[in-house]
C-alpha cells in the first residue's frame, strides 16, 4: 500500500470511526476469565497474515515476567457459531471483510461490562493496516476493563478494614483474603496464599531524597526495595532476604497517578541464599506536601503456575489506592 493511500484511508477511517455505548444490553453480567479475548474471524484470515498480526500484538509476552506468558488469552471463533453464551464475553474483537474500511468500538451491547471492537476492511492488507493503527487503543481499553473487573471481584470477597491504612494517608481496597505478615507503624506486609504459592502487598513511605538523591532514579528504587528486603522480607533459612534479581533488567516508566508523579517499576525478585524468585510491580508516588514517596508494591511467589493474572490482580489492588 502506498503512503498516499495509507493517509487517505486513515482520514477516511477517522470520519467513520465510532465509539459509543449500545443500550441493547439485557442487564446480564459478562463472563470469561481475566485477560481473555474472543476473536470472531473466519478460519482463513485467522490462519493467515491477519491472524499472525493479532497474535503478535495481543499475545505478545508480558513485560517483567521471566517465563513467557501472553498479554491476553485469545480464543478464535467463526462468525457462524458466535451466538448464545459466546456473546456474553467481556472482550470481543470482530474481524470481517467489507466494502468499506472501518473501526468501531461499542460497550455493553449484550451484557455489562463488555467491549466490542469491530474491524472491517476490503482486503487483508486493509485489515492489517487497521489492526496496526488501533491495537494500542484496544490493548489500553481491555487492560482498563480487566483492572476494573478485578477490583469488582475483590470487593465482592470483602475487604481489609480501611482504617489500617490511614496511618499512611491512603485508602486502598485489599481483599480480606490477605492476612498481615507484618504490621508496623511505618511498614505493612499483607500476604495471601494461592494454590501455587502466595502473593504479597507491601506499603510504606520513604523520604524524597531516597529516590531523588541523584538522576539514576531506577537504581535508587532498586536500592530502596533491596534495603526493605534485607530489613523485612526474609526466607525460612538464616541470612536469606529478598533482593531485585540482577539477571533481568527491570521495566521502568514515569507517568502519573491521581494527578501525582509516579515511577512504575516491573521486574523480578529473588531470595538471596535461597532458591526463590518471582515477578514484582512497584509504584512510587510523589507526595509534594510531605516531600516523600508513598510506596506500594506487589510481588508473586508461584514457581510452578502462571503469574500473569496474579500480577494483574496485584495491579488492580494497587490502583485502587486513594489519597486522604
Amino acid at each position: 500500500m502506498s503512503g498516499i493511500k495509507q493517509i487517505l484511508n486513515f482520514v477516511f477511517i477517522l470520519c467513520i470511526i465510532s465509539c459509543n455505548s449500545d443500550s441493547s444490553s439485557d442487564g446480564s453480567s459478562s463472563s470469561g476469565d481475566i485477560n481473555e479475548i474472543s476473536i470472531i474471524i473466519d478460519d482463513k484470515l485467522w490462519n493467515g497474515d491477519v491472524g499472525d498480526s493479532l497474535r503478535k500484538k495481543l499475545a505478545a509476552p508480558v513485560e517483567g515476567l521471566t517465563q513467557e506468558e501472553p498479554l491476553f488469552t485469545l480464543n478464535q471463533y467463526n462468525e457462524n457459531i458466535f451466538d448464545g453464551g459466546l456473546t456474553k464475553g467481556r472482550n470481543i474483537i470482530v474481524i470481517d471483510r467489507d466494502s468499506i474500511n472501518s473501526f468501531k468500538f461499542k460497550t455493553n451491547r449484550y451484557c455489562s461490562p463488555q467491549n466490542i471492537f469491530t474491524i472491517k476492511g476490503q482486503t487483508a492488507e486493509e485489515l492489517l493496516f487497521l489492526i496496526e493503527i488501533h491495537t494500542d487503543e484496544i490493548v489500553r481499553k481491555i487492560r482498563e476493563t480487566e483492572i476494573d473487573e478485578n477490583q469488582k471481584r475483590n470487593a465482592k470477597t470483602g475487604l481489609v478494614n480501611h482504617g489500617v491504612f490511614e496511618k499512611f494517608g491512603i485508602c486502598i481496597n485489599v481483599p480480606s483474603s490477605y492476612n498481615f505478615a507484618m504490621n508496623r507503624h511505618d511498614f505493612l506486609w499483607l500476604k495471601k496464599d494461592t494454590p501455587g504459592g502466595n502473593t504479597s502487598i507491601l506499603i510504606y513511605r520513604v523520604p524524597a531524597s531516597v529516590i531523588e538523591h541523584d538522576k539514576t532514579i531506577l537504581n535508587n528504587i532498586i536500592q530502596m526495595r533491596d534495603s526493605i528486603g534485607v530489613k523485612y522480607i526474609h526466607g525460612l533459612e538464616k541470612n536469606t532476604y529478598m533482593v531485585t534479581e540482577e539477571a533481568y533488567s527491570p521495566y521502568f516508566f514515569t507517568t502519573s497517578y491521581k494527578n501525582r508523579m509516579l515511577f512504575e517499576t516491573r521486574g523480578n525478585w529473588e531470595m538471596e541464599n535461597e532458591f526463590m524468585s518471582g515477578p514484582f510491580i512497584n509504584y512510587a508516588v510523589r507526595d509534594n506536601v510531605k516531600n516523600d514517596y508513598f510506596i506500594i508494591e506487589g510481588f508473586v511467589y508461584s514457581p510452578s503456575t502462571p503469574k500473569r493474572d496474579l500480577i494483574v490482580e496485584l495491579e488492580s489492588i494497587i490502583r485502587s489506592a486513594e489519597f486522604l
